[in-house]
């Protein structure tokens, strides 16, 4: 697969995250719409950034592991948290599922005014396979 992590010189480097993830060849890749913390049946699964999280991520998995991919196939996410609530538990949550021995994806934060009733968090992502 042809995917290099880059992290050029001149810019901070961080082991959380890539700069840029570069894909060099014709290869299958997956645009994961926005995953937000709901189970299978549409529930909200806790009040908490780190709950919504933590079970968003689970639902990244699923789709990828649907695809015969692993979260370690993502290049890059987006992630949304609605303004005034700390996205320290959704990084817990991230160190949780992320294995370190993978390079780090490129990663976007936006802070917001809202998300739908109930949701804080909402994660979205590109993986290559």
């Amino acid at each position: 697969m042809g995917v290099r992590h880059i992290n050029p010189e001149g810019l901070h480097r961080n082991p959380a995250f890539s700069q840029a993830v570069v894909v060099e060849q014709p290869t299958k890749t997956i645009y994961i719409g926005g995953q937000n913390g709901v189970d299978a049946s549409g529930k909200v699964v806790g009040p908490t950034v780190g709950e919504q999280a933590g079970q968003a991520l689970r639902n990244l998995a699923t789709i990828l592991e649907s695809e015969g991919a692993t979260l370690s196939n993502i290049v890059h996410w987006t992630v949304a948290v609605v303004d005034g609530h700390s996205f320290d538990e959704g990084v817990a949550a991230f160190r949780q599922v992320w294995n370190p021995a993978d390079p780090p994806p490129a990663i976007t934060v936006h802070v917001v005014a809202g998300l739908g009733p109930g949701f804080l968090v909402e994660i979205d992502a590109v993986a290559v396979v």
